[in-house]
């Protein structure tokens, strides 16, 4: 194999995958450790340290380790954990959805930030960091990713603007604002942080890779699928039809509207903002089966409209595009046919999706000009043909569904760079 390398990183809830990329933008293998959870809980950094190790190892045993030139990390959103003097974890990391106990957290941010910092609530980075800052010996407070780049780096490294925002990260200003040190967190605990795509130090040697290889700032998980997709300008979007009904879009400019559950990434000089429904996968399963959705759809017509007006919910509640704690699903009159009755619940959720992104549209996105789809609903092409008819915007191809190729999308941005 003689073509140059970028690797990508995906520290995930079950797992750590790794993709090598080529200078194409082809993905030449990917490599994959599951979390061996009966070694400790899904939280313990020890647990991800082994899957690192593991699927690294089965990585340089496919591919030349010379002939890569940079790598790139991305975990999961909102994951931190608190250091000490020895850069070690202190006790098991927060989770992206622990939720901290002591109600005075989130109420001392809610009092100073911003309405759309995404620091807010009892789930946030922020509030997670603040509980932790109370173990003794703390010294740093980082981020998943973070933390395993610094395994290949050997030392502190810093944050991306990804992974920092639900910190309280500004990333309109590009640092920490002032108002968080009214909240109660100690500012020097928290890491520096850089643009996604900066080279934030190089490789020591460790876990087998040679040393000095360019390690590049990333992003968070659902960023890096994003990228993955090969979704790169403005208007470019990706939905995610899995369980719920996640709406991404590339924007030159940024939209936050936490009402909405809307808030920005920002990826170098573009952002991604998005939103996601309670409808999706799970509003389906509660009245068919995956086989019953697969033979059922092949007797739809996606051309012609149902004539329902169904808001396909799995439960009361919707968060975006219509923010209601008490919606109710909308599935009646409930036809004879299943064919007919399946018809109206696949339009009602490409309807929501319709609804998300004039959303979007509405608080200053741009014009959607192309969308990629990923998640368990991706192959059903009568939805596709549907959603695409509604959307007006033509379906594009998926380059990959690995986050850890959009890693590595990023890891060659660098590299590009330097040429």
């Amino acid at each position: 194999m003689n073509q140059r390398l970028a690797l990508g990183i995906d520290v995930g809830t079950s797992g750590v995958r790794i993709a090598a990329l080529s200078q194409d933008l082809n993905v030449v293998v990917v490599t994959k450790a599951a979390m061996d959870l009966s070694s400790g809980p899904r939280h313990d950094p020890a647990v991800w340290s082994r899957a690192l190790t593991e699927a690294l190892s089965s990585m340089l045993q496919t591919i030349d380790p010379g002939k890569i030139d940079a790598i790139c990390v991305d975990g999961t959103s909102g994951t931190v954990l608190a250091l000490d003097q020895d850069d070690q974890p202190l006790g098991t990391a927060l989770m992206y959805n622990d939720a901290v106990d002591d109600p005075a957290i989130p109420a001392a941010i809610a009092q100073v930030a911003p309405r759309q910092s995404a620091a807010h609530g009892p789930s946030s980075a922020l509030s997670r960091s603040i509980a932790l800052q109370t173990r003794p010996g703390v010294v740093r407070i980082t981020h998943q990713a973070d933390w395993i780049a610094e395994r290949l780096a050997g030392k502190a490294l810093p944050s991306d603007e990804s992974n920092a925002l639900k910190t309280g990260y500004d990333p309109i200003a590009r640092a920490w604002p002032d108002w968080m040190a009214a909240t109660g967190i100690e500012m020097k605990l928290l890491p520096d942080v850089v643009a996604t795509g900066t080279k934030t130090g190089v490789t020591s040697g460790a876990l087998g890779l040679p040393s000095g290889i360019p390690i590049v700032a990333g992003v968070s998980d659902g960023c890096a699928s994003f990228l993955a997709t090969g979704a790169s300008k403005p208007g470019d979007a990706v939905t995610a039809l899995g369980t719920t009904l996640t709406l991404k879009l590339l924007s030159e400019r940024p939209i936050f509207a936490p009402e909405f559950g809307i808030y920005s990434h920002r990826i170098g000089n573009q952002w991604l903002a998005g939103g996601a429904s309670n409808s999706g996968g799970g509003a389906l399963a509660a009245h068919f089966t995956p086989d019953e959705i697969s033979s059922l759809s092949d007797l739809i017509d996606p051309d012609v409209p149902s004539g329902f007006d169904y808001y396909p919910l799995p439960g009361p509640g919707e968060r975006f595009p219509v923010n209601d704690p008490d919606l109710e699903p909308r599935v009646d009159p409930r036809p004879e046919l299943p064919q007919a009755f399946l018809h109206g619940l696949l339009e009602g959720i490409a309807k929501i999706e319709q609804l998300g992104f004039e959303r979007l549209a509405e608080l200053g996105g741009p014009k959607l000009t192309s969308i990629r789809t990923v998640g368990g609903g991706a192959g059903n092409r009568i939805w596709t043909r549907m959603r695409t008819r509604l959307l007006n915007a033509p379906e594009a191809a998926v380059a990959s569904g690995e986050a850890a190729a959009g890693s590595a999308r990023i890891a060659w941005t660098f590299l590009k760079g330097q040429t």
